[in-house]
């Protein structure tokens, strides 16, 4: 099958992941949750689409107006779980690139969930 737009060797697609499309992030929940809420008949494919992008490229102002539409939420709203979602990665990032945080990490959320 033909790969259509930019091949996984084009520079375009740097630290692109396909699994991206699939993977379970915190705005992809909350689109899938908003989108539904709205009545929205294609919201799995409507997140599967936006939650990628939101990471790799960000959200444009007319992709927060769509969104806000769609959703019924402000263009705040929306743009606030963008940003809460971009948080949550670079931290996933960090426990990447540090994996010995990954072990302190673990460690203060039993202590948290402890209290």
């Amino acid at each position: 099958m033909p790969i259509i737009g930019p091949g996984p060797d084009d520079p375009e697609c740097d630290n692109h992941d396909p699994a991206w499309r699939y993977q379970d992030t915190p705005f992809r929940r909350w689109l899938h949750e908003h989108l539904t809420a709205a009545g929205s008949n294609c919201a799995a494919e409507i997140a599967a689409g936006y939650a990628p992008a939101n990471r790799y490229h960000g959200l444009s102002t007319i992709d927060l107006d769509n969104l806000a539409t769609l959703t019924g939420a402000t263009i705040d709203a929306v743009q606030a779980a963008h940003k809460a979602d971009l948080g949550e990665w670079a931290r996933e990032q960090q426990l990447r690139d540090h994996p010995d945080l990954a072990v302190l990490d673990a460690d203060l959320d039993r202590i948290r969930h402890r209290s």
